[in-house]
This record gives structure tokens, sequence and C-alpha cells, in this order.
């Protein structure tokens, strides 16, 4: 299982030169990629092609650039013209359908037929950036191109796909799935079995499985607990997320949050491999430096037992 960085909570600053620092020091700490969201007024794949100097060699990753907003054809482009900034770089374009309040509630679009959507999404998005062409008649998208490509080499396309219907969309068209709040007893029994069903039935390679999780290493486990379940408490309450922490028998996020002393976080990433996890990429978080630093000192030290 190879160790990310997950830098979304740095876009909480919405500074460039940060997230600068950030992606430069996880680079020379050794870690496989560095993931970022799509949220606030960052776009995150901009901001990759900002940084294209920075950190050689180290995959970027978003996690996730909801699809409601953008049309297949604009994220082609932009993705495709990151590529390009990125050189030889590799890059992931993480995908997902986002949530009925976000979408509806706070931007006053439709959520109707998400799985409908997010079949037509890849049908024009897939071949554009392959090909960069499309000749597709879809009942949430549809486009006619024939278009010259920045880049011949595509990105690697993933969905965050948590239920049945979109895990089996995304085993069957995609490289993998990317995943949020999401425990290692959900990951063996739900997430990788259906999704390696899909990609087999399909004749497609094993798929990856992106695990992000809050993580912290801590000799206050209560406190780092109650913490992570103030912070990141609406994702309690969305209902897909919901959906998987009840499965997992998990009251609240901080229930699946990676959090205890050294031994404990690095038993729980031993077995969120042994579920099925390809990737993990920490989210790290701490009630003071000292959980900050030791955190991070405890991923690094793993980097040499990938």
């Amino acid at each position: 299982m190879r160790i990310a960085i997950n830098a979304s909570a740095e876009l909480l600053h919405a500074d460039l030169g940060r997230l600068r620092e950030h992606a430069d020091r996880a680079a020379e700490d050794g870690f496989s990629g560095w993931w970022l969201a799509q949220t606030g007024l960052i776009d995150a794949l901009t901001a990759f092609t900002a940084l294209a100097d920075v950190a050689p060699g180290m995959e970027f990753g978003t996690a996730v650039i909801p699809t409601f907003p953008r049309h297949p054809t604009a994220l082609a482009g932009q993705a495709l013209t990151t590529a390009a900034a990125l050189g030889d770089r590799p890059l992931v374009l993480g995908i997902g359908l986002s949530h009925r309040p976000v979408i509806e509630d706070m931007l006053g679009l439709s959520f109707e037929k998400p799985i409908r959507h997010l079949i037509d999404y890849l049908e024009v998005l897939q071949p554009l950036l392959e090909t960069g062409s499309v000749d597709y008649d879809g009942e949430a998208f549809t486009a006619h191109i024939s278009t010259g490509r920045p880049v011949d080499r595509a990105p690697s396309v993933m969905v965050a796909a948590l239920g049945e219907q979109a895990l089996r969309v995304t085993g069957r068209r995609t490289d993998g799935s990317i995943l949020w709040m999401v425990g290692e007893r959900t990951v063996a029994d739900h997430i990788a079995p259906r999704l390696n069903e899909a990609a087999d039935a399909a004749g497609r390679p094993a798929p990856r499985i992106i695990c992000s999780l809050p993580t912290c290493v801590t000799s206050d486990v209560d406190a780092a607990r109650a913490a992570a379940n103030a912070v990141f408490e609406i994702y309690g309450q969305l209902p897909s997320y919901r959906a998987m922490l009840d499965r997992e028998g998990a009251a609240g996020p901080g229930d699946v949050a990676i959090i205890g002393n050294e031994e404990q976080v690095a038993a729980r990433l031993s077995a969120l491999a042994n579920a099925g996890v390809t990737d993990f990429s920490a989210l790290e978080f701490g009630t003071n430096p000292e959980e900050s630093a030791r955190t991070r000192a405890l991923l690094t030290s793993l980097l040499a037992m990938v």
C-alpha cells in the first residue's frame, strides 16, 4: 500500500504559497502522491499547474472535483491542459457526484438521476481525454467534438464511489475509486468486492482504491477523537457518508479517523492494506504541534515498509 498526503485541509487558508510549501515537503519526505479537494475558491487543477515545478515525480490527484457544476467537455480541456503543464508527472483526475444538499441547496442545480449523470459524464469525458474526439448523445450530456489535444498522455480517471451502483460504474469504466470516511471493514466487505468484480467483468485491470482518512498520532485519544467529531461533523450527516459510517458501525467521523499512538496508527494502516486499499492518503490533523509532528514522523517512517 502506497502512502500519500491529502492536502485538502490547507485549502482553508486559500494560499497558493502555502500549498507550494506543503507539496514540496511531502515530496522531500518521500510520499507517493499529493491529493487536493475541489472546494472553496481555489481550483485544484489550476493549483497543480502553478505547482508544476514543485515535487518532480510525485503524483498529483484531485480528490475530488464535483461533476454537476462542470460540463465534461470543459473538465476534459482543463485536465489535459494541466497534464501538459505537469509534463511526465502522474496526474489523477478524481471526480465525484458530490451530494444533493450541496448541488441543490448551495448551487441551485438539479441532482436528478445521479447514476445516469455519472455514466453520461464518463461517456463524454473519457474519449475526449484519450483521443480528443467524442460522438455521444446522452440523457444528461451530449457532445459531438473532434479536436486536438495539448498532450497525448491522458490523465488517469477515478471516481469517488460509495454506493453499489456507483461502484459498478466505476469498476467497469475507470481506474479506481477515491474514498473518504470509509473504514477498513467497509472496504473489505463492500467497496473492494464490488469494485473488483465490476472491473473483472469488464476485462479491466484491478482498480486502485484510494482511501483518505483524518490521521493523528497522539497520547490523548479521547481528545483527538472529540476534535475529529467536531471538525468533520458534516460528514456524519451527509447521506452517502452516513451510510458508510453505519456499515462500519461508527457513530461519527471520529470513530473511523485513524487516531492513537504510533503502534495503533500503524496497525490501522496495516488493516486498511489487508482490506484491499492500494493507496492511503493521510489527511493529517492534530490538536497541537506535537501531535502534528508525531503524525508526520510516523507516516514518514512507514514509507520504508511499503
